[in-house]
C-alpha cells in the first residue's frame, strides 16, 4: 500500500537505516517515487532536520532517484504567516495561543519560523493530503522519542481527517524497530489524544 511506503520512508529517513532506505526505492512499483515521495522527503526536514534528509537523498538517488518534479513543485512559496496561524489553529484549536506563547517565550523567531516555514511553507503545501502529513509527523516523532509533540501531531491527525486506528496503526507499525520503552510511551500518547475531543486538562507542546 503507497501510504505504508510513504510512511516507511519517513521513518527510515529519520531513524538513519540507509539499508532499508534503500530496499524501499529498490522495490517501488512502476509510477513511483512520484510527487509525494518528494513531499514526504521535504516534510521530514520539518522532524528529522536537514542533515539526516541530505543523507538520504543520497542514498536514493544512488538507488534510482525520485523522479523529476514538476514545475508545479519547484515554485518556491514564501513564509506564510496567515496560512501557518490557520493551521496551526486547526491543530491546536482553543490550545493555539498558550502554545504559541510558549514558543515566543524562548525565542520570537522560533515562533515566526514554526509559524511560516513549518506550518505555512511546508506543511500546507500541495502534493500530499494534510491527513497524512499529520501521519507521516507521528512516524517522526514516535520513532525519536518526542512524546510532547507526538501528542499535538496525533491530535492533529485526527483533525485533518484520520481515524484513532490509523494513528495507532501508524505507531504499530514501528512495534520491534523502536525501544519498547519508546514504543509504550507512544502507544499511551496516541490512546490519550487520537480521538475526536480533548478531555478537559489535556495538554500538548509543539
Amino acid at each position: 500500500m503507497k501510504e505504508e511506503r510513504l510512511l516507511e520512508l519517513a521513518f527510515t529517513v529519520t531513524t538513519r537505516d540507509g539499508d532499508a532506505l534503500r530496499a524501499l526505492r529498490v522495490a517501488a512499483p512502476e509510477g513511483e517515487p512520484d510527487r509525494e515521495w518528494r513531499e514526504t522527503l521535504l516534510q521530514t526536514h520539518l522532524f528529522a532536520g536537514f542533515p539526516r534528509v541530505v543523507a538520504a537523498l543520497r542514498i536514493l538517488t544512488q538507488a534510482g532517484g525520485l523522479g523529476t518534479p514538476t514545475a508545479e513543485e519547484l515554485v518556491l512559496e514564501p513564509d506564510d504567516l496567515e496560512r501557518g496561524l490557520s493551521l496551526f489553529g486547526a491543530i491546536y484549536g482553543a490550545k493555539r495561543s498558550a502554545v504559541l506563547e510558549t514558543i515566543a517565550r524562548g525565542h520570537p523567531l522560533l515562533e515566526r519560523w514554526v509559524l511560516g516555514h513549518a506550518y505555512g511553507r511546508v506543511l500546507t503545501r500541495e502534493g500530499l493530503a494534510p491527513r497524512m502529513r499529520e501521519l507521516l509527523a507521528v512516524t517522526c516523532l514516535s520513532a525519536q522519542g518526542l512524546d510532547r509533540q507526538l501528542a499535538s501531531h496525533a491530535r492533529g491527525a485526527i483533525t485533518l481527517g484520520a481515524t484513532p486506528d490509523e494513528v495507532a496503526a501508524t505507531v504499530e507499525r514501528l512495534a520491534g524497530r523502536i525501544p519498547s520503552e519508546m514504543l509504550e510511551r507512544a502507544r499511551s500518547v496516541v490512546r490519550r489524544f487520537a480521538r475526536p475531543a480533548s478531555r478537559p486538562g489535556d495538554s500538548t507542546s509543539t
